[in-house]
Formats: C-alpha cells, sequence, structure tokens
C-alpha cells in the first residue's frame, strides 16, 4: 500500500502566518503614514501620566505581534468557515476603526472626533474577544494586552481632549495663549 504525500501541518500554519503579518503591517503602516508628530502634536498639552513617546512604538509592536499570534490561534480552532467568516469580519471592522483613530487624531487634529470613535475601535476588540472566547481561550488572551492598552490610549485621548480642548477645526493647533494655560 502505497501512502499520497500530504502537505505537513506547518505548511498551512506558515502561510496564515505570513496572510495574518501582511494584514496587520499594512494596519500598522497606514496608522503610522497617518501619525503625525509634528508642531501641532508637540504643542499639546499633554499628562504628566503620558508614557514617553518612544514607548508607543515598543508597545504597539508587541501588541501586533499578539494579535497576529491570537487570529492565527483562533483560525486553526475555528470549527466552521462561518466562524472563520466571523473572524475576518470582526478584523477588518477593528482594522478600519484603528487606522481611522490615527487619521482623527492625528491627521484632521480632532482628538475629540477620535475619542468618540476609539469607544467603536474598543467595542471592536470587545467583539473579536466574544468570539475569541468561544473558539480559543488561549486566543482571548493574547488579546488581554491590545484592549488593555486602547483602554489607557482612550484615557491618553480623554486627556488630551480636557487638557486642550475645544477643537474648533480639523486643523486647528493650540495658540500661545492656550499652551500657556
Amino acid at each position: 500500500m502505497t501512502s499520497t504525500p500530504t502537505k505537513p501541518y506547518s505548511a498551512g500554519l506558515f502561510r496564515q502566518i505570513a496572510i495574518a503579518v501582511v494584514w496587520v503591517s499594512a494596519v500598522s503602516i497606514i496608522g503610522q503614514r497617518l501619525t503625525d508628530l509634528g508642531p501641532w502634536y508637540q504643542a499639546l498639552r499633554q499628562p504628566e501620566w503620558k508614557p514617553p513617546d518612544w514607548a508607543f512604538g515598543a508597545i504597539w509592536t508587541t501588541v501586533f505581534a499578539l494579535i497576529v499570534a491570537a487570529g492565527v490561534l483562533a483560525w486553526r480552532r475555528a470549527n466552521s468557515e462561518a466562524q472563520r467568516r466571523q473572524i475576518l469580519g470582526l478584523f477588518a471592522i477593528n482594522s478600519l476603526l484603528h487606522m481611522l483613530w490615527s487619521g482623527l487624531f492625528f491627521t484632521a487634529k480632532r482628538p475629540d472626533w477620535a475619542m468618540v470613535e476609539l469607544v467603536f475601535l474598543w467595542l471592536s476588540i470587545a467583539a473579536i474577544m466574544a468570539l475569541f472566547w468561544k473558539i480559543s481561550r488561549p486566543a482571548f488572551l493574547l488579546l488581554l494586552p491590545y484592549i488593555g492598552w486602547v483602554t489607557i490610549a482612550g484615557f491618553l485621548n480623554y486627556a488630551n481632549v480636557v487638557l486642550n480642548g475645544p477643537f474648533d477645526g480639523p486643523t486647528i493647533a493650540p495658540t500661545a495663549t492656550e499652551k500657556s494655560r
């Protein structure tokens, strides 16, 4: 009896990881392109507890790596194509909301609008986590740093609105008088 060679299990795993890495990298790159730490951002008054700017890149890199791991793990543990479609749909919504937040806060210079949008971003993460709870508890756990970091970002976003608002237009920057408040 001869056996038909089959693809090794890891071949599918490599492809899934590669797709997840490309997806998350695209979201990260677009988010970075929408992030401008120029004069407008530098003029914003920040809360004393704000992490240093260099920490954001390190934290997001770690969070994105965990998102990849969680997504691949849940994908592999999904019981049906319907669950896989849910995973893709929720990640697509989450990705768009993630990029939109950067666009609103940094490009449009509207932390107030970004604060409202962040509620939807947070809810999209919670929806992914609720699905992952059913599919894979380890995948769910891998997303805890993501929702935790976005929660911290939400408090930071809120502090920016309180310390620097109101924001009258998409290109407004604090004046010298506002900076001295």
